[in-house]
């Protein structure tokens, strides 16, 4: 199994119990980031803090100290990441978290927030081996740029894309964003599927391969697979997902939208609305979950399926939002 996804810091985390729980080296990590390690320009409070700071990772700060520091976006990067780090530390393990960062109202930025993602997944897929797994993965905790030309509905890393918009180290990737007609495809390993899923392990952290999203495509079925273990890891309720055309009329009784797009969407067309051919259209992806175990479902809802939705933005942006797998599934504990 190789290792992969070094940068999200999995492997600097204690696992216990099945959890990932905060070590002094995580802490150093975020340290070390280029928002506040020192430049030639920091003054000596500064310098004085992150050496302090890399010694004691969980020494408090006291406001009067960073108050001292002398350039204003260091002061203020210094509070974000000090506050983050208390939140972390607070909570009993990584995947606590995160849950709360959506029962609360906490600011936590946004990059954040999608690397404490990153670091679950990465443990949820750590014995797992599946490249086109992981590539379905990035769609969690990375933007994605949707392309759909001749019915096949492919995703690439919107960063990616943004970075070789000249055209230069991705081919077509790159020349996607000036001519949108061209399809999402340069050479035959760009988009990953059964016979390349081994592909992913030499550019695992390059975020440079594509995905199709057609119901019958292997990355399809591999997104499947990722959000059943995801919902597993954190309600350790075992889930069956299946990719669907329409949702039937008579099993509509509850949906989650995977992103805001969707979310819009299916609410409007579930209240009676007529959402418009082209919005229509932006939906890129509808399935069918079902509780393997009914009785793990409100009493209510027991038996009936939950069918979730993907949708890309005007734009042709795909931005998901695990969280509401979370927040948003008829759990009976819930009830």
């Amino acid at each position: 199994m190789p290792d992969f996804w070094r940068g999200s810091g999995y492997q600097l985390l204690a696992h216990e119990g099945g959890r990932l729980t905060v070590t002094d080296e995580y802490l150093r990590a975020y340290y070390a980031r280029p928002e506040l390690a020192p430049v030639a320009a920091s003054c000596a409070d500064e310098r004085a803090i992150h050496a302090a700071l890399i010694e004691q990772p969980r020494l408090v700060v006291d406001a009067r100290k960073l108050a001292k520091i002398r350039d204003g976006d260091a002061r203020e990067n210094y509070a974000v990441v000090l506050r983050f780090r208390d939140q972390l530390l607070a909570a009993p393990s990584l995947e606590a978290f995160y849950t709360g960062l959506f029962q609360h109202d906490v600011a936590v930025p946004p990059l954040f927030i999608d690397q404490t993602v990153q670091a679950i997944l990465r443990a949820i897929l750590n014995d797992d081996g599946d490249g086109l797994k992981a590539r379905a993965a990035e769609v969690f905790f990375r933007r994605q740029r949707v392309n759909v030309e001749n019915g096949a509905i492919r995703l690439a890393d919107d960063e990616t894309v943004a970075m070789h918009a000249s055209g230069g180290g991705l081919g077509n990737l790159g020349r996607l964003v000036r001519e949108a007609q061209i399809p999402l495809r340069s050479i035959e390993l760009d988009v990953l599927d059964a016979n390349t899923r081994d592909e992913y392990w030499k550019r695992d952290e390059r975020f440079d391969t594509v995905l199709q999203l057609n119901s019958t495509h292997a990355g399809c079925a591999a997104l499947c697979r990722v959000i059943e273990a995801w919902i597993v890891h954190f309600h350790e309720t075992p889930v069956t997902l299946t990719p669907v055309r329409e949702i039937p009329d008579e099993d509509w009784v509850w949906h989650v939208g995977l992103d805001a797009e969707s979310s819009a969407m299916l609410n409007e067309i579930y209240d009676g609305g007529d959402i418009g051919e082209e919005r229509m259209r932006r939906i890129i992806g509808l399935y069918r979950l079902d509780f393997n175990n009914p009785s793990d479902m409100r009493a209510e809802l027991a038996g009936k399926p939950v069918f979730l939705g993907l949708a890309a933005t005007a734009e042709g942006h795909l931005r998901m939002k695990p969280q509401n797998l979370l927040m948003n599934l008829p759990l009976a504990r819930r009830a």
